[in-house]
């Protein structure tokens, strides 16, 4: 594969991760905001978040992201082993920063989901779904 084309897919790849992430979190960041204003602790509210947000996450990123057509079990498995990882990121930055140095939560939150975002997108990319099973891929 040539460097241009592995950049045109990497690319694409990234902004429909995007767009995937972006539906799904500014949902989800909206949902943070009403459950803590409702009296729910913040790393509780963002554990359940976390799990929803995955779950739908990876049907569009498996279809749509990064269009893989190949078995479900395997990336699967990786897919919510990389958010393992992920939430624990979000919820130490929580632990350190809200609790630890007293930052205001929704600030923390909408930076952690930034990092996690970009964690994230590298797992998918490298791991979950590589690009070793190309040739079942969508062209589209």
């Amino acid at each position: 594969m040539t460097m241009a084309i592995e950049s045109h897919t990497s690319l694409r790849q990234l902004l429909r991760y995007g767009l995937v992430g972006a539906a799904v979190n500014l949902c989800g960041y909206l949902l943070f905001l009403l459950m803590t204003w409702l009296g729910m602790e913040a790393k509780a509210a963002m554990t359940v978040l976390y799990v929803a947000g995955a779950t739908v996450g990876f049907w569009g990123n498996r279809n749509w992201t990064f269009g893989h057509r190949g078995s479900i079990a395997g990336p699967a498995l990786k897919y919510f082993g990389a958010h393992a990882g992920g939430y624990l990121v979000d919820f130490a930055m929580l632990a350190v920063f809200v609790d630890r140095f007293h930052f205001s939560y929704r600030v923390v939150q909408a930076v952690a989901m930034v990092v996690v975002a970009g964690f994230l997108f590298l797992m998918f990319k490298y791991l979950v779904f590589p690009r070793s099973d190309l040739a079942t891929r969508s062209h589209s």
